[in-house]
């Protein structure tokens, strides 16, 4: 029971020379919510293929319930439910024609079918829409007939490639729930996201950048352990200041949040405060210099090198 439920070392998959993703080792832990953050492009999408068994590595290899994939594709299959970005589903079937139809890839016994398709058409909402075609449904109720579907067959793991990616903001705060709830229930479930908030939800977090795992762990330790120093700037003029400290050496990141900036240093600049207190001074401008909590975002940032070191 102590056994990730994924286990991979150095996954790597290459598009010609074009090498999409590069030696990555996971350990995905039971019945926990593992998030996959990064930008467009980082490589999310390719190594949830690779572990799904759609696309074969070219080097490394993945386990899943100790079983090899892609070799034990088809064993794994049965106990994964999978959800891509794109809504998927057949546009010109109905709500429950979509899961009756689902329901007969899955489950081999016709009252099982049935009986699966009455309990998820009430556990997500969707008895009242049930007889409305797929392709004429909001995002939100997309999202929701496409989940239900991924977990027809009560699958032990849940892959989520970037699902809240076309909804609104309440949508994706009822999907969160729904995943905390299968969770509980004992369900791994493996989700890629490029929001921040969601990252911030998860039980534990890869940072994928340009095909590389760049930092892992619970998302409260990557922000203890970030390899920067942030500070928060309050100045009369946050745009001319934020010019100015773009320009210095051992700036990592300057973000601007209303009248504030949110500026990330190396953490190897002795007495950080006061650096940037002269660095503003040089540039003619007075500001309230204070060492602050590092979020998500600045992990995120400090980690891929977005900020100062990408833009040149």
């Amino acid at each position: 029971m102590n056994a990730p439920v994924i286990r991979a070392r150095g996954l790597t998959r290459r598009f010609g020379h074009f090498v999409a993703v590069d030696g990555i080792d996971l350990d995905v832990p039971r019945a926990q919510i593992y998030g996959f953050l990064g930008p467009n492009g980082s490589g999310k999408s390719t190594t949830i293929r690779m572990l799904c068994g759609l696309l074969t590595p070219s080097e490394g290899e993945v386990e899943v319930f100790g079983l090899h994939v892609p070799r034990d594709s088809e064993a794994v299959r049965l106990r994964v439910g999978y959800m891509t970005q794109k809504f998927s589903l057949y546009g010109d079937l109905s709500v429950a024609e979509n899961l009756a139809f689902f329901a007969a890839v899955y489950l081999p016994s016709r009252a099982e079918r049935e009986r699966r398709v009455r309990e998820v058409l009430k556990e997500f909402m969707l008895d009242e829409i049930r007889d409305r075609h797929a392709g004429a449904l909001s995002g939100g109720q997309r999202q929701r007939l496409a989940l239900a579907t991924a977990t027809l067959h009560s699958p032990e793991l849940l892959i989520l490639d970037e699902p809240t990616s076309a909804v609104d903001p309440q949508s994706r705060r009822d999907f969160w729930d729904t995943l905390f709830e299968l969770a509980g229930r004992g369900t791994t479930i493996l989700v890629s996201t490029h929001y921040m908030d969601e990252a911030e939800r998860c039980h534990r977090l890869a940072i994928l950048d340009r095909g590389r795992l760049v930092a892992e762990g619970v998302p409260r330790e990557l922000a203890a352990n970030i390899d920067a120093t942030v500070l928060e700037i309050e100045t009369a003029d946050p745009l001319a200041a934020r010019r100015a400290l773009e320009r210095r050496a051992g700036v990592k990141s300057v973000a601007q949040l209303g009248t504030r900036l949110h500026a990330l240093l190396d953490r190897g600049i002795a007495l950080p405060e006061q650096v940037a207190r002269d660095w503003l001074r040089d540039a003619g401008l007075e500001g309230r210099v204070l060492r602050v909590e590092a979020n998500l975002e600045d992990v995120f940032v400090a980690a891929t090198g977005f900020g100062a070191e990408r833009r040149q």
